[in-house]
This record gives structure tokens, sequence and C-alpha cells, in this order.
């Protein structure tokens, strides 16, 4: 059980990572996999299995107007590493981010271990959480994940593909994130880049001087 319940219209910073550090993505086709769980679990009604689901989906008559079930959470942004993952949550129903990662962590367990022919815990326990509890947290903790992959240097000049990055830049519509909770706070898309770019880089520069410190 967790100490501090988790609550309903609050944001919070989600994370986790690879048992004893292991990389959890080990190809585009893992990347991708998790990324479409994190859309087909996000709704209140278990649907199992994500083969089956999209089975379900291909059968619905266009015509009839197929609606979205009602959500667990908002998607703000996100960042998937080789070895571990950032999310920034806002829970929409009771439980909503507890039952979400119970799914995604557990179905993308399942997934990986039979395509790898491994068996037990992928995850390094419980994903953790952090209330975000001011708009000036939030903002600076949304360049920390759409540029988390930058911080740890996976990526320079270059734009990572699972990062929602390229959702609030304008350059792809993943139809994961809800963008408009950040991007409201902004003249424009370009006054956010620069807003990410100034605040990632700081980030950056203080996590190699820690990391040269503890050498």
């Amino acid at each position: 059980m967790r100490k501090q319940p988790l609550d309903v219209n609050e944001y919070y910073h989600i994370y986790n990572r690879g048992v004893e550090k292991r990389k959890v993505f080990l190809s585009n086709r893992d990347y991708n996999r998790f990324l479409t769980s994190m859309k087909e679990f996000n709704q209140i009604d278990p649907i199992h299995s994500l083969y089956r689901h999209s089975q379900q989906e291909r059968k619905q008559d266009v015509g009839v107007g197929h609606l979205r079930m009602e959500k667990l959470v908002e998607i703000i942004c996100y960042c998937l590493n080789p070895n571990h993952f950032h999310l920034i949550l806002k829970q929409s129903t009771e439980h909503g981010i507890s039952e979400y990662m119970k799914r995604l962590g557990g179905g993308y367990t399942n997934y990986f271990n039979y395509h790898y022919k491994r068996s037990g815990v992928l995850f390094q326990g419980k994903f953790k959480s952090i209330r975000i509890r001011t708009n000036a947290h939030l903002l600076y903790l949304s360049a920390y994940v759409n540029k988390n992959y930058f911080i740890h240097g996976y990526g320079d000049d270059f734009d990572w593909p699972y990062s929602s990055f390229l959702d609030y830049t304008g350059k792809r519509n993943g139809g994961i994130c809800d963008t408009g909770v950040i991007l409201n706070e902004f003249k424009n898309k370009n006054e956010y880049r620069e807003f990410i770019k100034e605040n990632s880089l700081y980030m950056k520069e203080k996590k190699e001087r820690e990391k040269y410190l503890l050498e």
C-alpha cells in the first residue's frame, strides 16, 4: 500500500526502471509496443489483450461513431529510455494511475518475457510517484521529461522518437498526450521550445557535474 494515496485531478511524475538497471527496450518494436499499450490501456473498462482489442476495433462500424471509453489518466508528457521511463500523468478517476500502471507494467512484462524467452519481474518494484504541487514545477518537469533522453546522454542533435517532445514542437501528433496543459502557458510552440532547450541544457550539465563529483 502507498503511504500517500494518489488524488483525482492532481498531477504526478511517474517513473520506473528495469530491474538491476537492465535495458527494458531492446528494439524499435519494444518501444512501439509500450507506446501502443500507453494508448490502449488508458480506459476504465479492461481490455485484457491488445491483440483481441485491436481486432475488435477493426470490426467496429465506422458509421456508428465508435467512442473511446472514459480515461483512467490524462497523459501530459512521456519519455522512454533504454532502461527506464518517465511519465507525467493527471489522475482522472479514483485509483486511475495505479490501475493504469498495473496494466502497463504487467502487459509489457508479459510481452517482453514471451518475446525474449525469459521469466520474472522486468521493472524495479512498484512505480515511483511524486505529486506535482505547483504550476512552475509542472512546467519544469515537462522539460525534464520531454528531453530526458538528452539529459541522460542518449541523443543530442536529433529528435528522439520515443518522447513526447515531437508532439510539443508540432512535428508529430502521436495521439497520446494532452499538450494543451503545458503549451497554454506559452505564447507559442517556439517559446516553449526555447524553454525546453534552456532548462534541459542546465539539467544535463548539472547531472554531469554531480556524476563527476561522485567519481
